[in-house]
């Protein structure tokens, strides 16, 4: 079993940078895949970037692309999500999850897919 903790959550003003960080328990951390969601009231979780187990592949939401950066330290059992240039449209409750695949595809898009969540960070960024 897997558990999650997100930080570093908070108010940023639009074009500034929040660092996000996802610690997890469990010594099979290594053998997840981590993603990254978010979601606003109303609305279903949308997909925002994911990293294999092994932090060799890494995938991205097209909202996101050329601005989040998503890693891994697995010596520190930690997945990271680098903000930068974050717009309104980016304020959400985000959340991590790992994901337990034999393999990279498709389905680490899909909320539905992921065995264990984190509780979540709350993201605002001002106009």
């Amino acid at each position: 079993q897997v558990q999650l903790v997100e930080s570093g959550g908070g108010l940023v003003q639009a074009g500034g940078s929040l660092r996000l960080s996802c610690a997890a328990s469990g010594r099979t951390f290594s053998s997840y895949a981590i993603g990254w969601f978010r979601q606003t009231p109303g609305k279903e979780r949308e997909f925002v970037a994911a990293i294999s187990s092994g932090g060799g592949r890494t995938s991205d939401a097209d909202s996101v692309k050329g601005r989040f950066t998503i890693s891994r330290d697995n010596t520190k059992n930690t997945v990271y999500l680098q903000m930068n240039s974050l717009k309104p449209e980016d304020t959400a409750v985000y959340y991590c999850a790992a994901l337990l695949v034999a393999g990279w595809g498709p389905l680490i898009k899909y909320y539905n897919q992921y065995n264990y969540w984190g509780q979540g960070t709350q993201v605002t960024v001002s106009s």
